[in-house]
């Protein structure tokens, strides 16, 4: 498979991912405020953390399908997903009764389930950054050879 059909695939799958996610927690604002602010540790932050975890899961979507800010995206991804994946292990470590807020299909899966599900993600986002940075150099390569040829000599 070439190196940009599966960015490009990765891309929408984080689409769907996040597009999804972010939908359903805007419409279930109160139900994922409630359950952020169940965390002890959260409780202060619900409300903020509710409204705008959504739109970073947007914004995050736009960074990768922009392709000079695709690689801003890929590291924002694997950073949000990471955070996720610790914040169940660490409240599946502290407690019995984890809030789950996701909503539609992903909020009927197990925690287990979420957490390979985000571990699926998260190496698609680490492959995603690296095939960006192997098209990247290539490109540059591409942009010195054509530069280095256009000053020779003669020409």
């Amino acid at each position: 498979m070439k190196r940009t059909t599966i960015i490009e695939t990765i891309i929408f799958l984080y689409a769907i991912l996040f597009f999804y996610t972010g939908i359903s927690k805007l419409t279930a604002y109160e139900e994922m405020k409630d359950g952020l602010a169940d965390v002890h540790l959260l409780k202060p932050f619900a409300p903020v953390i509710a409204f705008t975890l959504p739109w970073v899961e947007f914004a995050i979507v736009i960074l990768m399908i922009i392709p000079r800010w695709r690689l801003k995206g890929f590291y924002s991804a694997f950073g949000i997903m990471t955070l996720f994946t610790i914040y169940i292990i660490g409240l599946l470590s502290f407690t019995e009764k984890l809030p789950c807020s996701c909503g539609g299909v992903i909020g009927k899966l197990s925690w287990p389930q979420h957490i390979i599900l985000n571990l699926v993600f998260i190496a698609m986002a680490v492959t995603g950054i690296y095939l960006e940075r192997l098209q990247k150099k290539g490109i540059q390569k591409n942009l010195s050879t054509i530069t280095q040829f256009n000053k020779a000599p003669g020409i």
